[in-house]
């Protein structure tokens, strides 16, 4: 049984955490606004406001706010700031045992990716694959994603069909039905994480990929390292989820993305849904990792059959 979360509710204390890049004090105090507006209490961890070269403060400042924030009897559930690069440098500082004693939502994306394979595997337990603080919530934040983000992290009921903005629709790469946990997230840490006690378990699992600002020859790379690792062997499907800016500089000298993934992902002959507007797209959906999930690729839907929260 995966450990969930209580859920969070209007005038909840949310604990901002910065475990990744850094951000300037006007953007981190702008968030913290933007997070009040929303009708939260909010505590900034200090990494929020720290800055070590590309950090968010050293390794340690990082982890202890990660720590701190979950051990505080007054913060109900903790949101990251921002991705960009450093989550993967703490994770052996994390206190496992710890948050598996308090369990909190947690939410964030991109680089945070280590974070939740982490926090799944050391202490199985449900997190939010969804919207950052300074990179979504900033300078208007979209009906669209804040009802799906509410949606995950404040009901006790199952967050049922997945469903796309306005205008764009889930496709089918490989046909077929699956059932299993999702859990995923950037492809680029999941590929990072490989080889070390924080890898991601594909077997039986829905297996969520989203990812930014590489080219289809890096997608492919990346993909390839899956498969030969033997890493996507036994996995129940995937979920594409949004690939922005991932098309080549010169599309004459380059496979497109699609036929990547058809390369690649079709050989497997596992069901495989694409376009999921999961990741980092404008109007994002949030993604509860840990709960089950069911993709019926032949009529394009991913539906997730249990709460995010209790």
């Amino acid at each position: 049984m995966m450990i969930k979360p209580n859920a969070l509710q209007f005038g909840s204390t949310i604990g901002v955490v910065a475990p990744s890049s850094p951000v300037s004090k006007k953007i981190a105090d702008e968030s913290k606004k933007a997070l009040e507006e929303l009708k939260f209490k909010v505590k900034m961890g200090s990494s929020c406001y720290e800055r070590y070269g590309y950090l968010a403060g050293n390794d340690n400042i990082r982890a202890e706010d990660i720590n701190n924030m979950f051990s505080d009897e007054e913060v109900d559930g903790i949101i990251c700031l921002r991705g960009g690069y450093g989550s993967i440098k703490i994770l052996n500082l994390i206190d496992y045992e710890m948050i598996k004693s308090n369990p909190k939502v947690f939410i964030g994306y991109s680089d945070i990716t280590a974070l939740h394979l982490a926090i799944h595997k050391k202490c199985n337990m449900v997190t939010i694959h969804g919207p950052m603080v300074s990179s979504d919530m900033l300078n208007g934040f979209d009906d669209f994603s804040k009802e799906s983000l509410f949606n995950t992290i404040m009901k006790n009921e199952p967050v049922g069909p997945i469903k796309n903005p306005d205008g764009e629709k889930i496709r089918c790469l490989v046909p077929g039905k699956a059932r299993g946990k999702l859990i995923g997230g950037n492809l680029s840490l999941i590929v990072a994480v490989m080889g070390t006690s924080y890898a991601l378990n594909m077997k039986n699992k829905i297996v969520f990929i989203e990812e930014t600002e590489e080219e289809p020859y890096r997608i492919d790379r990346m993909l390839a390292q899956l498969v030969l690792s033997g890493a996507l062997n036994g996995a129940a499907g995937i979920v594409l989820g949004d690939f922005r800016n991932c098309e080549a500089k010169d599309v004459s000298e380059s496979l497109s993305l699609m036929e990547v993934f058809n390369d690649i992902l079709k050989p497997l002959h596992i069901p495989v849904i694409y376009n999921v507007k999961a990741g980092h797209c404008t109007s994002k959906i949030s993604l509860p990792f840990g709960t089950t999930a069911y993709i019926d690729a032949d009529n394009c839907k991913l539906i997730i059959e249990e709460s995010a929260v209790k």
